[in-house]
């Protein structure tokens, strides 16, 4: 067998392919961020212009359990093409937009295109790399989101100042081209087809709930109130859905969520960790720098490198969880990161009383250290305990658990923020941003400790060493040779 992790093992081109596809994703989540006054320049519509980023969190989101399943039934390698194929032809329809509104639908189909990505990406690097070597592996992917959480704001800015903001898309298109070449030149997909029936009435119920839902959290107490019709109406129909959802599966020959999803421990407990690692992590991404901004007057870019130490604790201890749970267990392993969360939260609210950049970037670090030995060992966890068959809607679960999560952290902190922010004078004073912060920073210490609690619930899982090596082997084999 191809030993290593690294981009110059066997296995290293595949690796490479699955990082530059996470890249494509990863950056288009935040590039728009510094360009929208470029975009609303041209095209006006400045009450719009949030939905570029709620349409493309929506339909990535609400997709990601359909291409999970999807992944199990006909393959990774027809889903992730689907996916880069989907993206590519997105980004060549933004570059060429005309108004705001259809600069919003084409959004929609990156998001599409997204949602097939970002879990067959993370399966296919559970099918190549054994238990011991994943943790390796999701530390180089993580590495790409840190990467990208920095290079993202900076590299729409230069295009929308030196160039043009339709630059962002375009640079898209070698990208997926190249990534698409990597893919069907180095892998081998080492995955045993099975006659399947597809649960279209299960995907379309699903699929119309999570949009509905997620919708309703993104936009409730932003676009509408949260007792609103459109609220009310969005999360009534949404539950209806998700109950007429249950009846179907219950019937259907090959569900999208099968029962044993739910009745899996391992599978429920590690989503939860999931959904949980998602509020924490949007909480810090949406208000640090905005906290930093107001209360030292820091430039946008020193805001963000602080954020940015969270990423970059992440895939540090990422790296080396494996030599953790393979000694002391998944369980041990998560645990000792949501402690060490738990101690980031808490230097955070702490430090708030002062505010500083560095201190601020310290406490961000220690939250991601203790999120890279959570949120990877965690997933790993749920993926050793099924066959490859069902790693894929492992994978997508988890996935869909930390957007949601997101979409959670999103309302519950903005609306705690804002009757702070409210109560202390307003978001023209400075101590009212301090006060709505520190309120948001301990929320997310909450968070953690509910963090500390499921991991606790986390089974021991057995590892299936032998075959994941004989998997990691067979997926090395370029499609020229099968």
């Amino acid at each position: 067998m191809s030993d290593g992790v690294g981009l110059r093992s066997a296995r290293g081109p595949i690796l490479l392919a699955l990082m530059l596809s996470t890249f494509l994703i990863a950056i288009d989540a935040t590039v728009l961020a510094t360009a929208v006054p470029t975009i609303v320049g041209e095209f006006g519509g400045f009450e719009q212009f949030p939905w570029l980023f709620s349409i493309y969190t929506l339909a990535q989101a609400a997709s990601v359990p359909v291409y999970a399943k999807l992944s199990d039934i006909v393959g990774r390698r027809p889903v992730i093409y689907t996916g880069i194929v989907l993206f590519l032809i997105g980004s060549i329809l933004c570059a060429s937009a005309w108004n705001m509104a259809a600069l919003i639908g084409f959004r929609a189909v990156q998001g599409l295109g997204a949602g097939a990505i970002t879990p067959a990406a993370l399966t296919i690097a559970g099918d190549i790399y054994t238990v011991r070597e994943r943790a390796k592996a999701q530390a180089y992917l993580a590495s790409v989101w840190a990467f990208s959480s920095v290079a993202g704001p900076t590299i729409g800015g230069l295009f929308s100042q030196f160039l043009s903001w339709r630059w962002i898309f375009w640079i898209n298109v070698p990208l997926c081209l190249l990534a698409l070449w990597m893919l069907w030149r180095n892998y081998r997909q080492p995955f045993e087809r099975h006659p399947h029936r597809i649960d279209y009435v299960g995907a379309i119920l699903l699929t119309g709930a999570l949009v509905l839902i997620v919708l309703a959290l993104l936009e409730g107490g932003h676009a509408w109130g949260w007792t609103s019709w459109q609220s009310l109406s969005a999360f009534g129909l949404g539950a209806a859905l998700l109950v007429a959802f249950g009846f179907v599966e219950r019937r259907a020959e090959d569900p999208i969520l099968a029962p044993w999803v739910f009745s899996s421990r391992i599978v429920v407990t590690t989503s939860i960790v999931a959904l949980l690692v998602g509020v924490v992590l949007i909480a810090l991404v949406s208000f640090v720098p905005t906290f930093l901004q107001s209360t030292t007057g820091a430039v946008p870019l020193a805001a963000g490198l602080a954020v940015a130490a969270l990423t970059l604790g992440w895939p540090i201890s990422a790296a080396i969880a494996g030599r953790f749970y393979l000694r002391i267990g998944f369980r041990a392993t998560t645990l000792i990161g949501s402690v060490l969360a738990i101690l980031g939260a808490a230097l955070l609210a702490v430090f708030a009383l002062s505010p500083s950049i560095p201190l601020t970037a310290v406490a961000c670090f220690v939250v991601g250290l203790g999120l890279g030995l959570v949120a990877a060992p965690s997933l790993i966890a749920a993926q050793a305990s099924v066959e490859m068959r069902r790693r894929g809607v492992v994978s997508g679960t988890n996935l869909l658990a930390r957007s949601i999560g997101s979409a959670v952290g999103v309302a519950v902190f903005g609306a705690v923020a804002n009757a702070m922010i409210a109560a202390h004078g307003g978001p023209e004073v400075p101590s009212a941003i301090q006060a709505g912060t520190i309120a948001v920073f301990i929320g997310v210490g909450g968070a953690t400790l509910l963090m500390l609690a499921a991991c606790a619930f986390i089974p021991p899982v057995h590892i299936a060493e032998p075959e994941d090596a004989a998997a990691a082997d067979r997926a090395t084999v370029p499609p020229s040779e099968e």
